[in-house]
């Protein structure tokens, strides 16, 4: 049997800073961000069934990126935990759509959470059958970060 890859790209837009950085980043800005998930496994085998030839149903990857992480991400500002005088800021804002996470909110730390918050749900929804392979996060459309299961 043949293993086979698949990838579905969507985009969302937020903000962070990166408190402890020398350069320019340690100020607070934004990014239309990138996310791009490559899924493995085999081909639906089964005949007459709506996924038949395909690992999965591209349509069903966006929905599951949109409601883990597309919706509850864009438009949110990245924020360490670690980070106080954003986090007393941030929280004096009524409404604020803020996502606090443990390390700073680099595209390295943001892969990861991404990867380890939708493995574990693709892995469940599809009964081991597909799996995530591989997590790019763009920062910017020459710089991104990537997360691969080994």
């Amino acid at each position: 049997m043949r293993l086979f890859h698949i990838t579905r790209h969507l985009e969302f837009d937020a903000g962070h800073r990166i408190p402890n950085h020398d350069g320019q980043c340690r100020h607070l800005h934004g990014h239309r961000y990138q996310i791009e998930v490559t899924l493995s496994g085999q081909i639906v085998e089964v005949q007459g069934g709506a996924d038949e030839g395909m690992l999965m149903d591209f349509g069903h990857i966006k929905s599951i990126l949109q409601e883990i992480i597309v919706e509850p991400w864009d438009h949110s500002f990245f924020v360490a935990k670690s980070d106080q005088i954003m986090m007393d800021f941030l929280q004096s804002i009524p409404g604020h759509k803020t996502t606090v996470i443990d390390g700073v909110p680099t595209a390295e730390n943001l892969a990861r959470i991404a990867f380890d918050t939708l493995a574990p749900k693709f892995k469940e929804i599809y009964q081991g059958r597909v799996y995530l392979k591989q997590l790019r996060l763009y920062e910017t459309p020459n710089c991104w970060a990537d997360v691969f299961d080994e």
